[in-house]
């Protein structure tokens, strides 16, 4: 790493870490799109709020509900009448990694590596971090694209170890909005059946 790199890069994550430590609650619209395999590009709102909780309302090109209130995770696809539960420890659900903006994760404790990344940002003007868990994880490497003067996370990408990779794009960031926690409850509709994954 250059030098001009780490006098850039370590004020950087220090600020990140600090950051996200103070939020509470963090909305956001998102557009996520996977490539790998099966291309696709779906869209929606998020919601998280410390400690570990969050949901996930995808609204294009179908309705589907991620929710989790930082142990259970739940999936609920309502053209399929059904809802499948987790436990988050062994979920291998992409949208786990999130918990860092919260800050439940530690960036120099659970990132071996943390470097600029050498693909350009989604806005012009931002930076683009390139992770790599100490752990292994669902995830062979993360992309955190962050605007530099107020730290608001544009982009997060995660590259799975099999190279497909999701970009979680976002907009109409609100940070410490005010939730409630029924947000986070998972309540069946009538004549759903909650199958369990555990």
């Amino acid at each position: 790493m250059a030098a001009g790199q780490s006098s850039e890069l370590d004020p950087l994550i220090d600020r990140l870490q600090a950051k996200y430590n103070k939020l509470s609650s963090l909305s956001a619209d998102f557009t996520q799109i996977h490539t790998g395999g099966q291309s696709r590009r779906e869209s929606g709102r998020v919601l998280l709020k410390k400690p570990g909780k969050m949901r996930w309302d995808y609204t294009s090109p179908e309705t589907k509900l991620f929710i989790s209130d930082g142990k259970t995770l739940y999936e609920y696809v309502p053209a399929e009448k059904y809802a499948s539960k987790s436990s988050i420890k062994d979920s291998g659900d992409m949208r786990a990694p999130f918990a860092f903006l919260l800050g439940r994760g530690n960036l120099r404790r659970d990132f071996k590596t943390i470097e600029f990344a050498k693909e350009a940002p989604a806005r012009a003007g931002n930076k683009v971090l390139r992770m790599i868990p100490k752990r292994a994880a669902d995830f062979r490497e993360l992309l955190v694209e962050v605007e530099p003067t107020s730290l608001q996370i544009a982009r997060l990408t995660l590259i799975e170890s099999g190279g497909a990779r999701s970009d979680f794009l976002f907009s109409n960031v609100q940070e410490n909005p005010a939730v409630s926690p029924a947000q986070f409850i998972f309540k069946a509709p009538p004549g759903v059946e909650v199958k369990n994954n555990d």
